[in-house]
């Protein structure tokens, strides 16, 4: 770890308030991103999609969930298309938090797309996460007197 040339960017409150956040947004976005994974595979190796409600093509019965290629089932919640929208929200959350976090501790630009980064690699967010932290509270212990006392 480099030797801190300036300040915090916010009083220690503030850094772990960021910090907490974070630990949300990067847990949240892990799961997310590892149901995308599962919808991918299910939608081009197998040709399924799933689907909430609605009532089967074929038969006529009423469905409570199901896994059926599409266009089977009418009038039914799109559950992988559910699936890609909250990831996507849930990711620009991520970068969101990201980048507070990352302002507040004063990391250089590489460090920034790094932890970026772990929104979409399958179970990086995870490791960034606990990486991330660890560095937060190391810095925030080497360094208390750098911290904005407002």
């Amino acid at each position: 770890m480099p030797q801190r040339r300036q300040g915090f960017g916010g009083t220690e409150t503030q850094i772990r308030g960021a910090a907490v956040f974070f630990r949300i947004a990067a847990y949240a976005t892990g799961v997310m991103l590892l149901l995308l994974v599962v919808e991918m595979v299910l939608k081009y190796a197998f040709n399924l999609i799933a689907y909430a409600g609605g009532t089967m093509l074929r038969t006529g019965e009423a469905n409570v969930f199901t896994l059926a290629e599409p266009g089977m089932v009418v009038d039914a919640f799109n559950v992988s298309i559910a699936v890609l929208i909250v990831h996507g929200w849930l990711y620009v959350v991520y970068l969101l938090a990201t980048f507070m976090l990352w302002s507040r501790m004063r990391w250089d630009l590489k460090q920034l797309i790094l932890i970026a980064l772990g929104g979409v690699v399958p179970f990086l967010s995870f490791v960034m996460e606990k990486k991330v932290h660890q560095q937060v509270v190391e810095e925030l212990q080497k360094n208390p007197q750098q911290l904005r006392r407002y």
